[in-house]
């Protein structure tokens, strides 16, 4: 069972805050509930052993109750500390797309896709977390993630490469400008 009252961490209230406490399954022990807790204080607390326990344990919790997109969540989110980015994908998307109305399963999914510079897919499943969210917090969650993005498109940071000075250093020069630069080179003057 989950107990909330062990967990200090906000987002990890917000993670369980997103179902009633009754669609939260029974399958999660105690000992799940505590290393999620860790994970969310700092997701480089646990060792590899503990992580892929974790995901073992969350695998079988959605085998248990696949109908339940929290549980999905927290799985793709564990998936992600142990960087396996496609299965978190997978999960995170399935979760979305089994509660479209849970507003942590579009804010993990938008995270997600913001991490991996898919800037406008997660443009939009983070406006879609921002109008589900229930209370000041969420709110605040969706906000800043929201200001992220926004601040990586005007920036150039997305998925297809950087736009910035780099990229207008090694970008290919046009034909035009390589003819001239030719006829230019080899005397000296036009």
């Amino acid at each position: 069972m989950l107990h909330t009252s062990q967990v200090d961490d906000p987002m990890f209230s917000l993670a369980v805050q997103a179902a009633p406490p009754s669609l939260l399954p029974a399958p999660l022990p105690v000992g799940t509930s505590k290393q999620l807790a860790r994970m969310f204080r700092d997701p480089r607390v646990l060792d590899e052993g503990e992580r892929k326990g974790l995901i073992a344990e969350l695998r079988e919790a959605v085998a248990l109750t696949p109908h339940v997109a929290e549980v999905r969540v927290l799985l793709g989110m564990a998936l992600c500390v142990d960087l396996q980015v496609q299965e978190a994908m997978e999960q995170l998307r399935t979760a979305a797309a089994q509660a479209p109305n849970t507003f942590i399963a579009r804010l993990k999914y938008g995270e997600l896709l913001m991490r991996l510079r898919i800037c406008d897919k997660a443009e939009e499943e983070t406006h879609q977390a921002a109008l589900l969210a229930s209370n000041a917090a969420q709110s605040e969650l969706a906000r800043r993630q929201a200001a992220a993005i926004r601040t990586m498109l005007r920036e150039g940071i997305e998925r297809g490469g950087y736009q910035g000075l780099l990229g207008r250093l090694f970008r290919p020069r046009s034909a035009a400008r390589s003819t001239q630069i030719a006829t230019v080179a080899p005397g000296g003057t036009n």
